[in-house]
């Protein structure tokens, strides 16, 4: 008996659907209660399971199409064979197929003929990076992609790289998980160019085997409970499956989360009888590994507090020339260079000529030498949603304001962006950090190697201050200089400092070299 496979009604608020993903094809025999394909709406995913035993005789909606409620997408041969299944919506189209193994031959041999199989690679990783990360996975295997969509994200313990779509298609299969440590050209995937659907190529993949269980193992899990067990943080083995051949149902999921709730209740029931006063909600804990990002940040954090001789000296600036100028000229600085005056520059500018004075605050330490730069990268504190990076501006004594505010803006998109790339980190002979614009009033910033110093900036904020015997109110930020005692002494690192106050205080100073 041939029995209809159709949309499921749709909620009032929803006028169409779109099918998303087929699980199965044509010639397949399916399980009752086999998940054969989700359809999406705007606002959920629903799930349209087999009525009965059977083959799938036709599909009448391949994937992307819309669909309305209640509408046939397919047909079910209730209890058939593969043959009877196919001859009976073929006989005008191709010759009738006597097993489902046969089916999913033909199915790679279309494919073959849309389009070739190729490999999705590692980029190839700078030299001093020895492995990556799989950040994120973007599409899954069936989803179709277009030219140059992002498929992948790659952390390395710098940057993050992006793999693009070699060619119109989809990704057939994933070989390296999130969280998969991989190393250059490591093949990550498989992509099939021109296909409609990578879920062939997966079908061809497990195609050596027709038996009924294997297809239930495949589907043992549908999308929404395997949504449901990410959500929770649940591992699918805790929990017994109720449905066919003891696959696990959303009801099942539930159950467990209730009684694991009713477990904890109890645990905690003791404790209230005598008389302690332990909190009684709900308490949680999540628990995830460290991004590669931060794993290097701490590294070098902890390396930087152990392998370095560091203090910190501190000043304060009067903010209100700068304020002032800053008001007077912004506009017109805006119209002319088609950017903003911010703050940055004039710390940076004040910066590179306080290191043109005390070079032993532009050197590292190299082993059993002191290594003196002749030119002025600075490193620019970053915050992004991945960590603190610090992206480095170059040669920063022949940039104009101007150019100072630009490099910085671009390299700050870049980091919020994720779009850093290795050379905008390579390098730096000093670090700007600026925790004001967090509201940090006052800190000790760590040095971040090998360079020998770094520079904080503050919050900006209205003091009252002793100025000619009178008592007026400035906005006043504090500054902070760590320093590597090995190489850079009290004397320079004081003198450093006044330097950096003077400049901001007296901006003509930066015009005038005095």
């Amino acid at each position: 008996m041939t029995i209809e496979i159709k949309v499921p009604v749709l909620p009032e608020s929803v006028a169409d659907a779109t099918i998303a993903t087929w699980h199965v094809k044509a010639g397949d025999t399916v399980k009752r209660d086999q998940n054969l394909v989700d359809i999406e709406t705007d606002k959920v995913v629903l799930e349209v399971v087999a009525p009965a035993d059977g083959v799938v005789g036709e599909i009448l909606d391949e994937e992307g199409a819309t669909v309305l409620g209640e509408q046939v997408i397919a047909k079910l041969q209730e209890g058939g064979k593969a043959a009877s299944a196919s001859s009976d919506n073929t006989s005008s189209k191709e010759e009738p197929k006597t097993a489902s193994h046969e089916k999913v031959e033909a199915t790679t041999s279309n494919e073959s003929a849309s389009g070739k199989t190729s490999e999705v690679k590692v980029p190839v990783l700078p030299e001093s990076v020895a492995d990556a990360t799989i950040a994120t996975w973007h599409v899954q295997p069936g989803e179709t992609v277009k030219r140059d969509q992002n498929l992948v994200d790659i952390e390395t313990d710098k940057v993050v790289l992006e793999v693009v779509a070699p060619a119109d298609g989809s990704i057939s299969e994933i070989l390296a998980e999130e969280g998969a440590t991989v190393t250059a050209e490591e093949v990550i995937a498989k992509f099939v160019e021109g296909a409609s659907s990578g879920a062939s190529a997966q079908a061809q993949v497990k195609s050596d085997s027709t038996d009924a269980d294997d297809s239930d193992s495949s589907d043992a899990l549908s999308p929404s409970v395997r949504r449901l067990l990410s959500e929770k943080g649940i591992d699918a083995n805790k929990i017994k499956g109720t449905g066919k051949n003891g696959r696990i149902t959303k009801e099942d999921v539930e159950q467990y989360l209730k009684s694991d709730s009713d477990a904890k209740k109890t645990a905690s029931a003791p404790a209230k009888d005598s008389g302690d006063s332990l909190p009684t909600g709900e308490r949680t804990e999540k628990r995830v590994p460290m991004t590669r990002l931060r794993k290097t940040i701490a590294t070098r954090l902890l390396e930087a507090k152990n392998s370095t001789a560091m203090l910190t000296t501190f000043n304060e600036v009067n903010m209100k020339p700068i304020m002032e100028l800053r008001k007077q000229y912004q506009e017109s600085f805006e119209k002319r260079h088609g950017i903003r005056l911010g703050f940055m520059s004039f710390y940076v500018k004040a910066v590179t000529e306080a290191l043109k004075r005390f070079p032993d605050v532009n050197a590292s330490i190299d082993g059993d030498d002191i290594c003196y730069h002749n030119y002025f990268d600075i490193s620019i504190a970053v915050s992004t949603p991945r960590g603190l990076v610090t992206p480095v501006l170059k040669d920063t004594d022949t940039l104009g304001m101007a150019g100072i505010e630009k490099g910085i803006k671009d390299l700050a998109i870049k980091g919020r962006d994720g779009k850093l790339a290795m050379a905008d980190l390579q390098g730096g002979n000093f670090t700007i950090t600026n925790g004001g614009v967090f509201g940090s009033l006052m800190s000790t910033p760590i040095i971040n190697p090998p360079q020998s110093a770094i520079l904080g900036m503050h919050k900006i904020q209205d003091r009252p201050m002793a100025v000619d015997g009178k008592v007026e109110i400035l906005p006043m930020m504090y500054l902070a200089l760590s320093y590597d005692h090995r190489i850079v002494d009290g004397k320079e690192s004081v003198g450093f400092l006044v330097t950096v106050k003077e400049m901001l205080e007296d901006p003509t100073r930066l015009l005038l070299d005095v």
